[in-house]
């Protein structure tokens, strides 16, 4: 078995999380029992769990992203969360922490940021972000 990522999120609504998650990872949850779900997936490569607790909330992360090989990619990823009613934004040839990147941006319903995106290049300069969902380095 090859390494697999764990993410554990803290979510305000599971029903609702399941349906962003779903339409983002392509993909049903492998378990869902009340006020919890788990999607094990092989690409990306990730062990999502997420639980509905009453008090919700972001602490310290910014964002979750998945680096893809190609815009064709990224494409795939915006017509399928489009479909599923899921607001995406585009960011295009941006320049953001240091890197050079196509990427487009979503919001799961807690609040949980994620881009899909293209890694151009490294860049001297940090960059901000355009869109309003933004980015780990936003000023």
């Amino acid at each position: 078995m090859n390494p697999k990522l764990h993410v554990s999120l803290d979510v305000a609504n599971v029903e609702e999380s399941v349906r962003f998650y779903s339409a983002l990872l392509n993909a049903q949850p492998t378990k869902l029992k009340t006020g919890y779900a788990k999607f094990d997936v092989e690409q990306p490569a990730v062990n999502l769990t997420m639980q509905q607790i009453e008090r919700c909330c972001l602490q310290g992360l910014s964002h979750m992203g998945i680096r893809v090989d190609s815009n064709a990619e990224i494409e795939t990823y915006k017509s399928r969360l489009l479909a599923a009613g899921i607001a995406v934004e585009d960011e295009m040839n941006t320049t953001c922490c240091h890197a050079l990147q196509d990427k487009i941006w979503v919001q799961d319903p807690t609040g949980y940021r994620w881009e899909i995106y293209v890694f151009k290049g490294d860049v001297e300069e940090k960059g901000y972000p355009k869109s309003t969902i933004g980015c780990a380095c936003s000023a």
